[in-house]
Formats: C-alpha cells, structure tokens, sequence
C-alpha cells in the first residue's frame, strides 16, 4: 500500500481534521483516508450489472429471467485501480 506525506499543512486544517477524525471515533490517518477515497471516488457511475440489467428489461425479459442474474452481481463497493 502507498503512502503520502503532507507538509506544510495550514494549523486550522490540521485542528478541524483532529476534531473530525475525534467526532467519528477514528485516527487521524483513517479520517485522511476515508475524505481521499470519499473525494476520488466517481459518483453517479453506472454499474456493469446494473446496465446489463437495464439492457434485459429493454430485451423485455421478465423479472424471473432477470432474477437469474442477481447472484452473480457484484454488490462490493468500486474500488479505485493504481496506475502506476
């Protein structure tokens, strides 16, 4: 896993994500952690399983045939890829 230093952090910054981190029970790291992945992750992004389905309902397949496909849908959150 990566790791990032930040320098020169404003002291108000540094004082809102301590009381931050403190009111959601978590360390600081983890509270940095949770805003990045929070802020980088795209939303309103349209699932594969999701449009898939949508194509099967234009198909006019009935809700049992769609229903097939409901235990191989990934319901795990996106995760973000590395490009390095």
């Amino acid at each position: 896993m990566a790791m990032l230093t930040v320098r020169n952090l404003p002291e108000e910054v540094h004082r809102a994500l301590r009381v931050r981190a403190a009111q959601n029970g978590q360390s600081m790291e983890a509270e940095v952690r949770e805003i990045l992945v929070s802020a980088l992750t795209p939303k309103g992004r349209v699932r594969l399983g999701s449009l898939l389905a949508d194509m099967g309902r234009q198909a006019q397949l009935s809700e049992t045939e769609l229903s097939a496909f409901e235990p191989a849908r990934d319901q795990a959150p996106a995760r973000l890829e590395g490009f390095e």
